[in-house]
């Protein structure tokens, strides 16, 4: 994959000169695109197509798509239980949105199936993030293949129109984000030429970008899914959409495995942002992966009580034994929003004293707006969530006691 080492990717038939004539063998005129941010001064890719991209004959309403905020009689914390969600649809079918504002939609998908083989979606207004929990693949776009494996996130630029097609058999769980702003690596671990520097805890040569893919020249009915504006609107094409013979720029989907992700760590605990692996405006995403503790003589590994003072935390556990978390399995939710302060579950402190390292693996993702909950998430939640700080001698066992706080609690 020479060539795709810092950010600009060439595949494909291009000209030497962009906005000039680019011919196919037969001497009609290929049409080129520009798929392009921030009108002409973003990140941006040249696409250069057998067919125009606009010749759509007709257009149609599919659904409405705004997520729905759940009545919270209280603020407090939660525990989201995505575990037993039940599977259904396609990667876009099969969307169960649990958490949202105006920077970021973030739910859990477990598709049963493929999409169509004659339909693709395009996010209109928000760059995507598929992050596999589960699952392996490949990602079709406009812009060639990419395939997908466990433990791998997909940042998939707005306005792209792609297909998951999943290896068959192979059960996939997926937590996915909707960003309307762009999904890019930390600001401070990058130069000024977009290169990622020495002290950042992953490279350039850890992403993945798409392998180039004969153009397709089928005729038939070809339906693009478009979403934008809270609206789900169908696009029908006689050509297929993935006609690009050839593509150059700085803007494409790519790929990243959470196993690329190297820790930084410390002779003393080391915050949240060292594990920072993604931005976007107002929230960040980061990826907590197996690593050595701390190696001070005194240090303690679990992390201390801090306030989200301005910040609302979700955290998705992904596999292992969360050092600082007790009585949370994997494919959960903690969420703790902002105003509450929130720590090391009682034990764990202690506990971790001495310890050489952690296998834990989850993301992160941290707001900077509040985020609200949507009545699916609400129907998973564990209301006995925000007293799991208390002592297993306070009133008695410790579950007895949980369940006794719970629902009661938080009268409707």
């Amino acid at each position: 994959m020479e060539g795709d080492r810092i950010f600009y990717v060439s595949r494909g038939d291009i000209p030497h000169k962009r906005h000039t004539q680019h011919r196919a063998p037969d001497g009609s005129l290929y049409a080129e695109e520009l798929f392009g941010m921030e009108g002409f001064t973003g990140r941006s890719s040249l696409i250069y197509h057998l067919r125009p991209p606009t010749q759509t004959h007709a257009i149609e309403p599919v659904a409405e798509l705004l997520p729905q905020a759940a009545h919270e009689p209280v603020h407090r914390h939660h525990l989201v239980r995505s575990g037993d969600m039940t599977a259904h649809g396609d990667v876009i079918t099969g969307r169960v949105p649990l958490f949202f504002n105006n920077d970021v939609l973030m739910g859990v998908i477990r598709p049963t199936e493929a999409m169509p083989s004659d339909l693709f979606y395009r996010n209109g207004e928000a760059d995507e993030l598929l992050f596999f929990h589960q699952g392996s693949g490949v990602l079709q776009s406009i812009f060639g293949s990419l395939a997908y494996e466990q433990g791998d996130y997909l940042i998939i630029p707005i306005g792209t129109t792609w297909r998951l097609d999943p290896d068959e058999g192979v059960a996939h769980r997926i937590l996915y984000l909707e960003s309307p702003t762009e999904i890019v690596a930390p600001r401070r671990y990058r130069n000024e030429y977009g290169q990622l520097l020495e002290h950042s805890p992953v490279s350039n040569r850890d992403f993945r970008a798409p392998v180039a893919t004969p153009a397709r020249a089928d005729e038939g009915d070809f339906t693009i899914h478009l979403k934008v504006r809270g609206k789900l609107t169908a696009y029908h094409y006689r050509a297929h959409p993935f006609d690009a013979v050839g593509w150059d720029g700085y803007l494409f989907p790519f790929a990243f495995n959470i196993a690329d992700f190297e820790p930084i760590t410390g002779r003393i605990h080391q915050p949240p942002p060292v594990h920072q692996t993604f931005a976007a405006r107002n929230y960040v995403v980061c990826s907590f992966v197996p690593r050595r503790f701390d190696y001070h003589p005194l240090a303690i590994p679990a992390p201390y009580n801090h306030s989200n003072i301005n910040s609302d935390e979700v955290i998705y556990y992904v596999a292992g034994n969360f050092m600082s978390r007790r009585g949370v399995e994997v494919s959960s939710f903690t969420v703790h929003p902002g105003g509450i302060p929130h720590g090391p579950h009682p034990g764990t402190v202690e506990a971790s004293l001495g310890k050489e390292g952690t296998e834990e693996l989850a993301v992160m993702v941290d707001t900077f707006h509040p985020l609200q909950l949507t009545p699916e998430a609400m129907a998973m939640d564990d209301p006995a969530y925000p007293f799991s700080w208390l002592p297993a001698d306070d009133g008695g066992a410790e579950a007895e006691g949980l369940a006794q706080r719970g629902p009661e609690a938080f009268p409707d």
